[in-house]
């Protein structure tokens, strides 16, 4: 009886029992099933993070209630439960739009949304850490399967290459992480956040050893959201790595990392933060220019969603600088808006298919106006809430961020982003005038009913955010206001 009652209460963390329960399950099935049980593991891989949310919509209906877990490792509350709905959303669109994909490049094998299941279960654990050992597991079993599927394509090279690349600097940012956590546990002799926050408090302030562990661990975090200056393997994992794994890490990971580095610097380092804050605006300053900038000269279009993605966390970071309640709830908005753009423009990539195989070129839209005028439209309509302009859901985005930057006094960083938005708006116009100005090329195939579906969604929320905004914007705010 004594050991029940020290069990601990595993009904917060109930999705992730279901996802770690069920992937072992399809990863069987699919290793006796042979390859007839490919498409019965991606439809059930779909419905398992379909179940996996449903206790994160109806907690009330599954006896959840918001609080810790294994001795306060593990929390749920309305911030990790926000961001863990978009993260599942966001694995659920990726492996459906896999699907054309993999049957016309020979690319279906069950391993890949079991690999996607596992990497999102880590996901899900980094952004409910509440403790440095936890939230390195999670990082690492995400980590661990990203790693797997960027190399997917064996027969490929550039996926291959893409795949070591993100593996070696992959491995240099988990060192980094790992020396800053020994850091601060050294100085602080505690790994949960809530008992780090009141020992840097009962010492008064930061000391340098524990300052040194903070940019270590901002440092090895930073790569997690391919922030600059640890952006390095964002533009060639993007172009080698199979489209449909590109999707996926434009999406879903950037979420959870993003959801991670948020908990850490507002729980675990509150006390000090002037000392992150600092950080924080450097890197969100230099990502937002190299994103401006360095995308101009791209003609590869994943290429250029790399720098436009390295772009888009910088705009986010800004919320994060601000360090208040507003930035937060900022940077929840921009990650909700973020999502849904960038599902929508990969369905567009992914559907840049002729007989000989898939093209990424941006060239390759030339005319796109004249052979497919709906894809043409969506596409642009998603480019332009890329590029800020309203009335489409980007333009509110960054003004939430902005206008939390600007009530905590960062004019000169509110400006920054500004600025680089208006350099940003050239390489997304650009592509806009190729689809409708440029002579036609080759037609593409028709559009699979997966990734039409999911340029629909997309695009209906990029349009008609307006209508919808207040109820989007009052959730992230009872999100962020959880953790304050």
């Amino acid at each position: 009886m004594t050991a029940y009652n020290q069990l601990p209460d595993l009904a917060p963390a109930l999705p992730e029992l279901f996802l770690a329960g069920g992937s072992l399950a399809l990863l069987m099935l699919g290793v006796f099933g042979g390859r007839t049980a490919v498409r019965y593991v991606t439809a059930l891989a779909v419905a398992l993070l379909a179940v996996a949310a449903l206790p994160l919509l109806l907690p009330a209906q599954f006896g959840i209630t918001d609080g810790t877990t294994f001795h306060g490792a593990f929390v749920l509350d309305g911030f990790a439960t926000y961001l863990k709905i978009l993260t599942l959303i966001g694995s659920g669109f990726a492996i459906a739009m896999s699907v054309a994909f993999a049957r016309n490049e020979n690319f279906e094998q069950f391993e890949y949304p079991v690999l996607i299941l596992l990497a999102t279960l880590g996901m899900m654990l980094m952004l409910s850490a509440n403790d440095l050992i936890i939230l390195y597991l999670g990082l690492e079993l995400q980590s661990l399967a990203l790693y797997v599927i960027a190399a997917f394509n064996r027969d490929s090279v550039r996926s291959t290459e893409a795949g070591l690349k993100y593996f070696v600097l992959g491995s240099v940012s988990s060192g980094m992480l790992l020396y800053g956590m020994s850091l601060v546990y050294g100085f602080t002799g505690n790994t949960g956040f809530p008992e780090i926050a009141a020992a840097i408090t009962a010492q008064g302030g930061s000391s340098l050893g524990l300052v040194f562990g903070l940019v270590f661990i901002l440092a090895g975090l930073a790569f997690k959201v391919s922030a600059v200056p640890f952006h390095m393997w964002t533009p060639d994992v993007y172009e080698g790595a199979p489209t449909p794994v590109t999707a996926f890490f434009a999406a879903a990971p950037k979420i959870a990392a993003m959801g991670m580095l948020t908990r850490i610097v507002i729980d675990a380092f509150e006390p000090v933060t002037h000392d992150w804050q600092q950080i924080i605006v450097f890197v969100s300053i230099a990502s937002m220019a190299l994103g401006a900038f360095a995308a101009i000269g791209q003609h590869n279009i994943k290429r250029l969603m790399a720098y436009s993605s390295i772009g888009h966390m910088g705009f986010a970071l800004v919320g994060l600088a601000a360090g208040s309640q507003a930035g937060v709830e900022g940077v929840v908005i921009y990650m909700t808006a973020y999502l849904a753009m960038t599902l929508g423009a990969f369905a567009c990539i992914l559907s840049m298919r002729r007989k000989e195989g898939m093209v990424e070129e941006i060239s390759d839209l030339s005319g796109l106006a004249r052979t497919n005028l709906p894809m043409a439209v969506l596409l642009g309509i998603i480019l332009f809430s890329l590029a800020g302009i309203p009335p489409f859901v980007g333009f509110f985005a960054k003004f939430y961020v902005f206008l939390a930057a600007v009530e905590a006094g960062l004019y000169p960083l509110a400006i920054i982003g500004i600025l680089s938005s208006v350099v940003g708006a050239y390489y997304y116009l650009r592509i806009v005038k190729v689809m409708f100005f440029d002579e036609p090329a080759r037609a593409f195939l028709p559009m699979p009913v997966e990734l039409k579906f999911t340029l629909g969604l997309s695009s209906l929320f990029v349009m008609f955010f307006v209508v919808f905004a207040g109820s989007i914007v009052e959730m992230a705010a009872a999100a962020a206001g959880t953790l304050f």
